[in-house]
């Protein structure tokens, strides 16, 4: 027998530097304190080094840069978001990991309460620009991410 899809369905909302990243909240692991990352020489922009979780070493990843934009320094409120991998990519790469701009706020959504922004365009590292509740957010392209964080995993 078919279970009922849910009705409202838990996300976070991620502030980054320019936007807010919308991400179902089980595919968001833990969100964590900033750590400097261990960097590597003669690495592209959008990785930035690899931290330490749960005893993993996973790759860091700049959204900003990963989609084009110019990242800023890190911030004073910053975090480490902790995701999911959900791609051919996994295993080896359990889990990959970006920087935010301060902490996630949890909401509940509706399909009814989410519609794809209008004459938007999208980065790389977008999936879909929509507005939740009257406020803009991103979808991430997580796959994307992932072949970045693989990518990281073997050349650096």
């Amino acid at each position: 027998m078919e279970q009922p899809l849910p009705n409202r369905i838990s996300c976070l909302l991620i502030p980054m530097q320019e936007c807010n990243l919308l991400l179902p909240n089980t595919s968001v692991a833990e969100i964590v304190d900033y750590q400097v990352p261990e960097k590597s020489p003669h690495t592209p922009d959008w990785f930035l080094g690899f931290v330490r979780w749960r005893g993993l070493k996973l790759p860091l990843i700049s959204y900003e840069n990963a989609n084009g934009q110019e990242s800023l320094d890190v911030a004073a409120n910053a975090r480490i978001a902790v995701t999911n991998t959900i791609g051919e990519h996994q295993p080896p790469l359990s889990f990959m990991a970006f920087v935010t701009r301060g902490i996630p706020r949890l909401m509940k959504i509706t399909k009814e309460e989410i519609a794809q922004a209008e004459n938007q365009s999208n980065g790389d590292a977008d999936k879909m620009i929509v507005k939740v509740s009257g406020e803009e957010a991103t979808i991430p392209e997580l796959i994307h991410l992932e072949k970045l964080a693989t990518q990281a995993l073997a050349e650096f």
